[in-house]
């Protein structure tokens, strides 16, 4: 996914870039919430991160806009505010989740899994496609009952397709989903991510449909 992280805290949010990246993810990250809106208005984000303490505001008012423009999408609120009444405000604003500082680093990547099957239509981590066995909470593949080893690019672009089965998505929208802002990406990056998990997981599993981009095959 393609997340957006809202922390002015620099080692922490350094922290959270980190863990993000390595989950196989795309972090964009910013530290006021004049900055988040320019990102959100550039970008299609999966998933928004959200300090609520932040030089220019809070993040409340901040998720309250968000929801009266229509907005779906998923908000983890991240913040050092633990009473039961500012959770309660939270949730009530929007918030799809609400972690208090400081936590587990590996905890906050199963929030934003969680967080992110429900989004997709299927709570449920366990899933088969074809011959495989996928468990997208412990990140383990098992083809025709033997494991395969992804990184953790390819594990995010596999779940990109998971995410939407039989949807065509273009290149751009792939290396948006992989990579932020700042990252330089090489013009078949995605299609050696294609190739390698066609090696990994079968010929079919992702379709090309040339001069358009690629889909999920057929299970």
């Amino acid at each position: 996914m393609r997340i957006l992280l809202i922390e002015d805290d620099t080692v922490l949010g350094a922290a959270l870039r980190d863990q993000v990246a390595g989950d196989g993810h795309s972090i964009d990250w910013v530290t006021r919430l004049d900055a988040a809106e320019d990102a959100m208005a550039t970008a299609a984000h999966e998933l928004v991160l959200l300090d609520l303490m932040l030089p220019d505001g809070r993040g409340i008012p901040f998720l309250k806009r968000l929801r009266a423009r229509g907005s779906v999408v998923p908000v983890i609120i991240l913040t050092a505010l633990d009473q039961v009444s500012d959770r309660i405000e939270g949730l009530n604003a929007g918030a799809d989740d609400y972690l208090v500082k400081p936590f587990d680093l590996g905890e906050l990547s199963a929030r934003i899994g969680a967080v992110a099957r429900r989004y997709s239509g299927n709570p449920n981590p366990i899933l088969s496609h074809g011959d495989l066995d996928i468990d997208l909470a412990a990140r383990s593949i098992l083809r025709a009952g033997k494991p395969v080893t992804l990184t953790a690019r390819e594990w995010a672009l596999f779940e990109a397709f998971l995410a939407r089965p039989g949807q065509l998505l273009s290149k751009t929208q792939l290396e948006d989903t992989l990579y932020a802002f700042d990252t330089e990406v090489e013009s078949n990056t995605i299609e050696v991510h294609v190739s390698r998990l066609r090696k990994k997981l079968g010929a079919g599993v992702i379709v090309t449909e040339r001069g358009l981009g690629y889909r999920l095959g057929a299970a």
